[in-house]
């Protein structure tokens, strides 16, 4: 067989005109340990604070500690096969949910993933879940109510479109059940309710959707959760979802209520997260700069509603 040295200098060059090279720099690092859902990652020198890291398995852990020679992450998810010696990747994103009004009368997880069983959600888009809340020029006085639809509370302590609002109490006080009735009062009001249901037991969780779907009020509400049995990570950022999906509807000029059923539970995920990170301890073991008082007041003060067609806010 004869070889044309013209014939392979063209199809030499065919080939190098071809071949597409497609560079990616990716900042890999090693799991040096595991315990509780925390990881140590090694050799991730670029990593940003609140940086999704990428796992085996197609699962993703968020840094939250940044030290000289590690970083420490917790894992959202299942953790058991995770292993030392493990290769991990910095995607340069920050934890994102989808949002939209697809999302309306279904129960997802914290990740925004559907657990009822009524397949996939319609969503809009992704949302940051740390957002940069609007200032203060862009927020106006509270001027409207919000109908709980309990005289006692409407008349002697209303609660106004902007406002936030403490429930507190001992156990088996009616706390839920007052949070419930008011998100079933906005079933004609147009205002989107979304419900954040933090380390309570699943099937609470579904006596909750129950009530809700018989009164009508499934429909105009999103149910976020977090159960007692998830990850101390998921239950930690659960709050964080529903405000990345209320905030969606505040964009619009739309008005949103968010319930969270309760922030005790996150705060104590929040303290577990902190004790396996090695964080310094402060009072009753959470951080120092941190309490359940603190939480609620800045948790609630991101999701405040407009009343105009600009997208503004509400405080108090």
């Amino acid at each position: 067989m004869q070889l044309n040295s013209t014939e392979i200098s063209e199809l030499i060059k065919q080939r190098i005109a071809q071949f597409n090279v497609v560079s990616e720099a990716h900042n890999e690092g090693t799991i040096v340990s595991v315990s509780d859902g925390v990881i140590r990652i090694h050799g991730l020198a670029d990593c940003m604070q609140g940086e999704m890291i990428s796992l085996p398995g197609n699962r993703y852990a968020i840094a939250l500690n940044l030290e000289r020679d590690s970083v420490g992450a917790v894992v959202m998810g299942p953790y058991a096969d995770l292993a030392e010696g493990m290769k991990v990747k910095c995607t340069g994103r920050i934890l994102e949910v989808p949002v939209g009004r697809g999302l309306l009368g279904r129960v997802v997880n914290t990740l925004g993933a559907p657990i009822d069983g009524k397949g996939p959600v319609d969503n809009d888009g992704f949302s940051a879940v740390e957002a940069i809340a609007p200032g203060v020029i862009d927020r106006q006085s509270v001027d409207q109510p919000v109908q709980t639809g309990y005289k006692a509370v409407d008349s002697m302590i209303p609660i106004g479109r902007g406002q936030r609002e403490l429930i507190i109490g001992d156990r088996q006080t009616g706390k839920t059940a007052l949070a419930i009735d008011a998100i079933i009062n906005q079933r004609d009001s147009g205002i989107k309710c979304i419900y954040v249901a933090i380390g309570q037991k699943a099937s609470t969780i579904s006596n909750v959707v129950r009530k809700l779907e018989e009164h009508g009020a499934l429909a105009n509400t999103i149910v976020v959760v977090a159960t007692a049995s998830e990850s101390a990570a998921l239950q930690y950022l659960a709050p964080y979802a529903g405000c990345a999906m209320g905030e969606y509807f505040r964009d619009r000029g739309e008005d949103a209520l968010i319930i969270y059923d309760d922030l005790s539970k996150q705060a104590v995920a929040y303290r577990q997260i902190s004790l396996l990170l090695r964080r310094p301890p402060g009072r009753e073991a959470f951080r120092a700069t941190y309490s359940t008082s603190t939480l609620v007041c800045w948790s609630v003060l991101r999701v405040l509603t407009p009343t105009t067609s600009k997208p503004t806010l509400k405080v108090k």
